[in-house]
């Protein structure tokens, strides 16, 4: 292919005149078609602006606890594809649990489905109504979920496993519960140094005294009736104190194990 260079237009103005490498010059007429080819606006090609995603990104995002809906968002990809790429992972996630469940936690002797069991059954839970659910986290270890029926609907237990180690340490206060671990104390709330909540002030040329805190036990044994309740102490009573109270155990709090109960089995 020659190539051409521009020289400009002829005299008459209706052709452009040029030259190639070795000085022969050539002449084409300004046609309709010859304009509206040289004035065409180029257009750019459309850049697909969507990430594109790999399998195995697709599947990382799946085996850390992504939805379908939430990969098929950012992904682009229809829900049908996810689905497909996602059939190996939830294979391997139940894997997990299976492992998850043969291993003992940190401090317990038991595998971990026997703990579940002893500690759900005779509080009247369906095993059948139980869930595991694990995803796993940046470090490698994987976080592991059991849902089950309680008083107030539906409570969790967690974990993190480490399915190298075959090591489960609990992370909240219903795996410590499952495991038999204790339980820490409540702290109450700390009260502003300057609030005058509660706070007995001295009369005046009083010297004043630090509060003196009473602790009241109380009898299970006991009914809510005035009649049977015993007398409180009149060092108690100084104090403000003006029933005795019963504090409820963790079983109390989650399966709504109550006095009345505790009483018909002393019966």
């Amino acid at each position: 292919m020659t190539e051409l260079r521009l020289v400009g237009r002829t005299d008459d103005g209706d052709h452009i005149e040029l030259v190639d490498n070795d000085g022969n010059k050539f002449t084409v007429r300004l046609s309709d078609s010859l304009r509206s080819a040289v004035n065409e606006r180029r257009l750019a090609p459309v850049v697909d602006a969507a990430p594109q995603f790999s399998i195995k990104e697709i599947q990382a995002r799946l085996r850390a606890g992504e939805s379908y809906a939430e990969v098929s968002r950012i992904s682009g990809l229809s829900l049908e594809k996810i689905e497909r790429y996602a059939s190996p992972i939830l294979q391997e996630r139940a894997w997990i649990i299976e492992l998850a469940e043969k291993s003992s936690p940190k401090g317990t002797s038991l595998p971990l489905s026997e703990l579940v069991i002893q500690r759900l059954a005779p509080r009247g839970v369906n095993m059948n109504q139980i869930s595991w659910n694990t995803w796993r986290l940046d470090d490698g270890t994987w976080h592991l979920v059991l849902s089950y029926p309680s008083r107030e609907g539906q409570s969790e237990a967690t974990w993190t496993f480490d399915s190298n180690k075959r090591t489960l340490v609990s992370k909240d206060d219903g795996a410590r519960w499952i495991n038999g671990e204790e339980l820490p104390a409540k702290q109450p709330p700390r009260q502003d140094r300057m609030s005058d909540h509660g706070v007995l002030f001295p009369v005046e040329g009083e010297t004043p005294q630090p509060p003196r805190l009473v602790a009241v036990r109380t009898d299970p044994m006991v009914n809510d009736e005035p009649s049977e309740v015993k007398e409180i102490a009149p060092d108690a009573k100084k104090d403000g104190v003006t029933k005795r109270i019963s504090i409820p155990s963790w079983d109390d709090i989650m399966f709504g194990r109550g006095k009345k109960k505790d009483e018909d089995e002393e019966d």
